[in-house]
């Protein structure tokens, strides 16, 4: 008659005490206990999908570093080279930035890809504060842009002002010939008194010079000889040959301008390059402390989930004694 009895009992209280019926409280209490009042608990899948997606942004940006860090090499000594071209020109012309003209023509120097920093985002800022100093009802001033950064930005408040935009200079290995043709073409399509060639010089890794560079037109400078100065030295020199002084001064602003803008793109180049690597191990950094804080939650999730599970499992074997006790009693 007990055992009987007790069955009939076990019967009663078996869907308390079934597994289904334990790992369904488990779970209301785990989620109970994880949760602030009014807020979802922390899902340790979505903490492990997270982890994974950090992972692999942080792959991305260490191969990316690897990738600038490979063509900065290749691309700082060509840069260095270029500078003996138009070394001698500042010698014997110098660099006049402050010189007072009617027509300027501000060629600003940029990238075609992102990722890079603030680097494109100086040179802008560099350009239209120069055209903000040098506008006026008696000034012009224009613009040429290269790289399609730099065209992005100036395009939505000064689009009628560019009067030519290049993009995808660098989708090549760069050249002289490649870069003089470019010269040619903006020498031919544009009327300017001072060429201002705006470009970030490289200087090391972690840092880069906004510069700008200056190029007179054949007329300025044979103003500005006859005015005296540092070009009052240019009639002290003999032409050889049949030309003309106009003709050899123009022949000499058009050289002078390929190889300040040759030496002017590589040495963006080279900045821009560095600046990707200083951005991609910025972000390879923060995607491991991302992880590491991820990581940190995931374990304390974890072990919390594993510590409510193990009192929830004998708070419900010590309910189902006490019950088959009462029974057996």
């Amino acid at each position: 008659m007990a055992m009987a009895a007790l069955r009939r009992e076990g019967k009663r209280f078996a869907p308390l005490i079934s597994p289904r019926s334990i790992d369904a409280a488990r779970s209301s209490l785990i989620s109970e206990e994880l949760a602030p009042q009014g807020v979802r608990s922390i899902s340790t899948q979505v903490v492990r999908n997270r982890m994974k997606s950090v992972k692999n942004i942080q792959k991305i940006t260490k191969a990316m570093k690897m990738v600038a860090a490979s063509k900065l090499r290749a691309i700082q000594v060509r840069a260095e080279n270029s500078r003996g071209l138009w070394q001698p020109f500042t010698a014997l012309l110098g660099d006049s930035p402050s010189i007072d003209v009617k027509r300027n023509v501000i060629v600003t120097i940029s990238s075609d890809k992102g990722l890079c920093g603030g680097i494109n985002s100086t040179s802008v800022k560099m350009s239209k504060g120069f055209y903000k100093l040098n506008s006026g009802p008696d000034k012009e001033s224009k613009y040429v842009v290269v790289g399609e950064k730099a065209k992005a930005q100036l395009v939505r408040d000064s689009k009628k002002d560019i009067e030519i935009s290049i993009t995808e200079l660098q989708k090549n290995p760069l050249n002289y010939t490649q870069v003089s043709v470019l010269a040619d073409d903006i020498l031919k399509n544009v009327e300017y008194d001072a060429l201002r060639i705006i470009f970030n010089k490289f200087h090391s890794v972690v840092s880069f010079v906004p510069t700008m560079a200056t190029v007179l037109s054949p007329e300025v400078v044979e103003r500005e000889a006859e005015a005296g100065g540092k070009l009052g030295d240019l009639d002290s020199y003999e032409i050889e040959g049949g030309d003309t002084k106009a003709e050899v001064l123009m022949n000499l602003a058009e050289f002078q301008f390929s190889c300040v803008l040759f030496n002017a793109v590589l040495e963006n180049a080279c900045s821009e390059q560095g600046a990707r690597m200083s951005a991609m191990d910025s972000s390879s950094r923060n995607a491991g402390d991302m992880l590491d804080r991820l990581t940190l939650t995931y374990n304390r999730s974890l072990s919390l989930s594993l510590s409510l599970s193990l009192s929830l499992s004998l708070s419900l074997t010590h309910t189902q004694l006490h019950h088959l006790c009462v029974i057996e009693s």
